[in-house]
């Protein structure tokens, strides 16, 4: 069971791992949209959205519903939207990290550059 749960795991971050499938992903937390109301957030090309969509549907993340001519794509479970919010915080943890070590250097510079009397 716990290598079935982490094979899960790994196609599930396997299917994230794309910037496109991400920037949808955070469309759609905001709400339901079609294809061509993702395609016109995003600035990319239908196809490449297609294809992004097809990758999210056939893992379970997404799903689409048929309205009339159009189909309308919805997150599959709602926690998506806390797991891409615990990405973000992550990133900016880790950007807060970097900036405290570029000002422990900028420091250390400035302590080895003063004119020594």
């Amino acid at each position: 069971m716990n290598l079935e749960m982490q094979q899960f795991k790994a196609d599930f971050f396997k299917a994230l791992a794309h910037p496109l499938r991400i920037r949808i992903l955070e469309l759609l937390a905001e709400g339901d949209k079609n294809v061509n109301e993702i395609q016109t957030l995003v600035g990319s090309e239908g196809s490449a959205v297609s294809q992004q969509l097809t990758i999210l549907r056939a893992k379970n993340i997404v799903t689409g519903t048929k309205e009339g001519n159009k189909v309308i794509y919805t997150l599959k479970d709602p926690m998506i939207i806390e797991l891409l919010a615990v990405a973000r915080q992550i990133f900016n943890n880790h950007l807060v990290d970097t900036i405290t070590i570029l000002d422990k250097f900028k420091d250390d510079d400035e302590l080895t550059a003063a004119p020594k009397n």
